[in-house]
């Protein structure tokens, strides 16, 4: 199954929000850097859809704001 997922990263808040079936609106405290946000997006997608976080795979948009999931 694929998840299209639009990221803020450096909010305030963190919150993992479906805006349309397979397309989300994740924000995240890290920031942008390091890969900190990505991993943070992947926890949240994993507790969100109660998967392993070993299960979430980003597969595109490492760099940008808009990212492709893959959940196995």
């Amino acid at each position: 199954m694929y998840i299209r997922v639009h990221a803020v990263a450096g909010s305030r808040r963190e919150s993992v929000k479906q805006e349309s079936p397979g397309v989300y609106a994740v924000t995240v405290r890290e920031p942008a850097e390091r890969n900190l946000a990505n991993t943070r997006i992947r926890e949240l997608l994993a507790g969100e859809l109660k998967v392993p976080v070993g299960a979430v795979r980003i597969i595109n948009g490492h760099h940008g704001p808009t990212k492709l999931f893959s959940i196995l």
